[in-house]
């Protein structure tokens, strides 16, 4: 595995592997057991996805098994918004951990642009302080969301994850944030399959050139563009090939014929939606 630095001591692999609607009943934690075996060191999380305890248990048979240590691992999960003040980020901080049977995270965001987001940063600067987080970000921020955020906070988001893939690239929105030295990462990156996906002929073309499947080709254009993507698959050999991108390199005729099928709009929902914005206010989360 590769990996980039976020921090001095902090290095961050260049593969996630994500866990939403990944399934119940225990599916969730032999996913993560068998993501973590082929070679997955990234596991992403929320608590929103209602899956953190079996994600940490997962992670426990994994250690127990003598797979991996904790150090070796990145478990990143996120504040749902109505934990996102400064009366309740640190508790859902610590409850968190709690169900992940972690002492620390390496990674905690902020989920959705809503609610207090000041106070919930500033409990999760004292959480970072203190070493239960070691690195801190937000999700599904815009430019100036997360600009404004950083220019009055005693600590600038380390990530922010957002929608990238073939059909939203965010190119504009990526290349500010890197330049403003956020890590972006990708979540959706196969956007679930939307518009035949699978099946889009100028994909496939590059990946029959390479020997690799649609999945893999858009993973590394991911990577080509200093993006962690987060893949989900409960699959051991499809985990395995959605690792395998890193011995091949897109040429800058694949990667301009990619740019093609940008249709610069979200595949799922508009964040500025207020309705929606509304129903995540409304939405309570059961543990």
């Amino acid at each position: 595995m590769k990996y980039r630095t976020i921090l001095e001591n902090l290095k961050m692999p260049v593969l996630g592997f994500g866990v939403f609607r990944i399934g119940e009943d225990g599916v969730t934690k032999e996913a993560v057991f068998n993501a973590i075996k082929t070679g997955y060191r990234l596991i992403d999380t929320a608590a929103s996805y209602g899956n953190e305890s079996e994600v940490g248990a997962g992670i426990k048979a994994a250690i127990e098994a003598q797979i991996v240590t904790r150090d070796e691992l990145f478990i990143t999960s996120k504040l749902w918004v109505e934990d996102v003040s400064a009366q309740r980020a640190t508790q859902a901080i610590q409850a968190s951990l709690n169900r992940l049977q972690l002492d620390y995270l390496d990674l905690m965001l902020i989920h959705q642009p809503y609610n207090d987001i000041f106070g919930a940063w500033r409990a999760m600067e004292q959480a970072f302080q203190e070493g239960k987080l070691k690195s801190i970000g937000v999700s599904n921020f815009d430019i100036a969301q997360v600009t404004n955020l950083a220019e009055f906070s005693n600590i600038k988001p380390m990530v922010n994850q957002i929608e990238v893939n073939p059909f939203n690239q965010n190119i504009d929105e990526v290349k500010y944030l890197q330049s403003y030295g956020i890590q972006v990462e990708a979540w959706a990156p196969f956007a679930e399959g939307k518009n035949n996906l699978f099946k889009n002929d100028i994909l496939k073309s590059i990946g029959n050139k390479y020997n690799k499947s649609i999945a893999q080709v858009i993973l590394r254009w991911l990577y080509q563009r200093n993006i962690i993507p987060l893949a989900k698959s409960v699959k051991p050999q499809r985990m395995a090939q959605n690792l395998d991108v890193l011995d091949f390199s897109l040429s800058d005729d694949d990667m301009q014929k990619i740019a093609t099928l940008d249709t610069q709009k979200s595949q799922f929902f508009d964040h500025h939606d207020p309705d929606m914005i509304k129903w995540m206010a409304s939405r309570h989360i059961e543990y």
